[in-house]
């Protein structure tokens, strides 16, 4: 009698379409043919419509926590800002006083999750970490993490807050050593987890599968007062921090006639304030703000673009390790982009040889003078755009990437 498939519950405190990694993940084990069964938060009504898409088609099970709304959720606010006082005394930093300081439904996941039957526990964002230990600690099983963050140093109050770093030290240094499978979203994030945890996680790049780029390599067509370049840039939330301003700052210096296109949720004010800076660095195209799409579309979305941009910050340091899915958005699109200068960006753009243009974004003129003279050359244009296709196709994509993270699922829950 055969054995019955292993069941592997994923959980994250934030929406799906907020997760795609989790989804991809879900996706990937469902295909292997283990169980699948997901865990996710839900308190942002307008990303709800991008949840209902991913699930209208998924072939496993999700459990929506709805802490938008409803009883308990006052008291477990207050919970949390009590945990917070806590956390940062390190004998009262139990996993649970972390966990609920780190996420105020964090035990609420956790004990949600702990009513799935798994043989293993995958937390995603940090407040997973303790809500997939937790779980796996109820019934006797194994957990694991995906580190798509360097937590800790992920965000300017996680740098500042004492609270904010007592928990994120205390989550990771509890539990990361006792995860049987564990994963990281770049190498220089798994390296700084190596180097301050002593864990080894391997790397699981944040790419897309082959089955949401364009049906064929979009040519837009040549650059022009009449067409514009169309630089674009995405994410679920248009603000500060993202490096737009110094993008803002190039376009007002280069020659060749070019528009900046954000798609996601704008930043109460952003969108007037970023109109303002560009009117001020002599733009003279309105930026454009777009809605945001689904997430299985983001590449089909980009693929008439000329131009990506990945203008991550170097603080905090958790920006300079990374490497956003929006990378790998562009090159399933077939579109050449442009790469901050961070360490991350920095060790990936000899691998996107043309397809990539690096760039010191805090020398506005020099980037200026690259993107003209990449613009004033159409073969060198369309190069770049084969380089993105070709390495979105044969290697950047998810259907390479997923045996990485399937190994290190067989090798926590072997299954034939």
């Amino acid at each position: 009698m055969s054995r019955a498939a292993p069941l592997v519950c994923l959980i994250t405190p934030g929406h799906l379409a907020s997760t795609p990694r989790l989804v991809k993940e879900a996706e990937a084990l469902f295909d292997a043919g283990f169980q699948v069964h997901v865990v996710a938060g839900r308190h942002f009504e307008p990303v709800d419509r991008l949840d209902a898409d991913i699930l209208g088609s998924a072939r496993w099970p999700c459990t929506q926590v709805d802490y938008s709304a409803g009883a308990g959720t006052l008291a477990r606010k207050i919970l949390r800002r009590f945990a917070r006082r806590l956390v940062v005394h390190p004998r009262l930093a139990t996993v649970r006083v972390a966990a609920r300081a780190s996420h105020a439904e964090a035990l609420r996941l956790s004990a949600v999750a702990g009513r799935v039957p798994a043989q293993l526990y995958v937390g995603h964002c940090l407040p997973g970490l303790p809500a997939a230990a937790l779980a796996a600690r109820s019934r006797g099983a194994p957990y694991g993490f995906d580190a798509e963050d360097f937590h800790g140093t992920e965000t300017d109050a996680a740098m500042k807050d004492p609270a904010e770093r007592a928990l994120a030290y205390a989550l990771q240094a509890k539990l990361l050593a006792g995860c049987t499978h564990l994963t990281a979203a770049s190498p220089l994030i798994g390296r700084q987890y190596s180097a301050i945890y002593r864990v080894d996680p391997r790397t699981v790049l944040n790419v897309f599968p082959r089955s949401q780029a364009p049906a064929a390599a979009v040519d837009p067509g040549p650059v022009s007062d009449g067409r514009p370049a169309q630089f674009y840039w995405f994410s679920q939330t248009v603000g500060p921090g993202r490096g737009l301003e110094a993008v803002v700052a190039v376009l007002g210096r280069m020659r060749t006639p070019a528009e900046l296109h954000l798609r996601g949720f704008a930043a109460a004010g952003y969108a007037a304030r970023l109109q303002a800076i560009a009117v001020r660095a002599g733009v003279t195209r309105p930026i454009r703000f777009l809605q945001p799409g689904p997430p299985a579309e983001m590449a089909r979305l980009a693929a008439g673009a000329d131009l990506g941009i990945s203008a991550e910050e170097t603080l905090p340091p958790n920006r300079d390790l990374c490497l956003t899915n929006k990378i790998f958005v562009y090159l399933l699109a077939g579109i050449p982009q442009l790469l901050s200068s961070t360490a991350a960006q920095k060790a990936l753009a000899p691998e996107l040889g043309e397809a990539a243009i690096l760039a010191d974004l805090a020398q506005p003129d020099s980037v200026a003078r690259q993107l003209d003279q990449f613009f004033a050359d159409p073969a060198r244009v369309a190069a770049a755009r084969r380089t993105a296709w070709n390495l979105g196709e044969r290697r950047y994509c998810w259907d390479v990437e997923k045996s990485r993270f399937l190994e290190s699922i067989q090798a926590a829950v072997p299954f034939p």
